[in-house]
């Protein structure tokens, strides 16, 4: 499976990569990735620094799908939502890790972390809490409490992280972030707002000596998207999409 467009109202591919040490700040090193970022996407147009130190450049949004890069004193970053596949954003984030070592100095040892997430978000009207425990459940020692008479589910966001190699360097993650609030289950007034879904592969520690980022982003997305079309599909996204459906 190649297109996730089929999941959800959005999907999202982001790529992180957080240093131990502070990137360049400086206005000459800042604007020179920036511009190099853009002649490889030259339709990425919109540059603007969002918080002290986080600076942005992006495309025009009104398409529904756009590409993002963003850096933080201490953490590269680059997006892509609602890209025609997987792969297409997989590129950008492997053009953009072998693009920072020369102009961001960023060096192999310099890494404390490497990460590829795809996101889910799915629109819907209701509590969230309710069609998350629906769709996924909750553990079976708490499934007494979701019972109790009169109740109303409040939060459910459940998670799970696990390793995937033997020195747990290699990690996956799998949240949920739920959006109704305990006023809207109160009043019973619900707004049509996003049930997002994430599931993030990272890497931590430095580099080795025959490592580079862009292969070892490869292995990552690789590993992401295994576990997405063999697992997250069918016990997650689906019966989410069947739970929004039937409300």
């Amino acid at each position: 499976m190649s297109d996730y467009s089929v999941f959800g109202e959005e999907y999202y591919v982001n790529m992180n990569l957080s240093t131990e040490m502070e990137l360049p700040q400086g206005r000459e090193s800042v604007l020179h990735y920036f511009e190099q970022v853009r002649r490889r996407y030259p339709t990425m147009s919109n540059f603007y620094c969002r918080e002290k130190d986080e600076f942005v450049l992006e495309e025009e949004k009104d398409s529904g799908n756009y590409r993002w890069v963003s850096t933080e004193p201490k953490r590269l970053n680059s997006g892509m939502v609602n890209p025609e596949s997987y792969d297409e954003a997989c590129e950008q984030h492997r053009a953009i890790l072998e693009m920072v070592p020369y102009e961001l100095s960023i060096s192999p040892l310099d890494c404390e972390s490497l990460s590829v997430m795809l996101g889910f978000d799915f629109s819907c009207k209701g509590n969230h809490n309710e069609i998350l425990h629906e769709a996924v459940g909750i553990a079976p020692g708490l499934e007494k409490f979701a019972g109790l008479s009169e109740s109303k589910l409040l939060s459910v966001e459940p998670a799970i992280q696990f390793s995937l190699d033997d020195d747990c360097r290699t990690q996956c993650r799998i949240s949920f972030e739920t959006r109704t609030t305990a006023f809207q289950v109160r009043s019973g007034e619900f707004s049509e707002e996003p049930l997002s879904v994430y599931l993030m592969v990272r890497r931590y520690d430095s580099l080795g000596v025959d490592e580079d980022y862009a292969s070892e982003f490869d292995r990552l997305s690789k590993l992401c998207k295994k576990l997405v079309d063999e697992y997250l599909v069918d016990s997650v996204l689906r019966p989410l999409q069947t739970a929004i459906a039937i409300r």
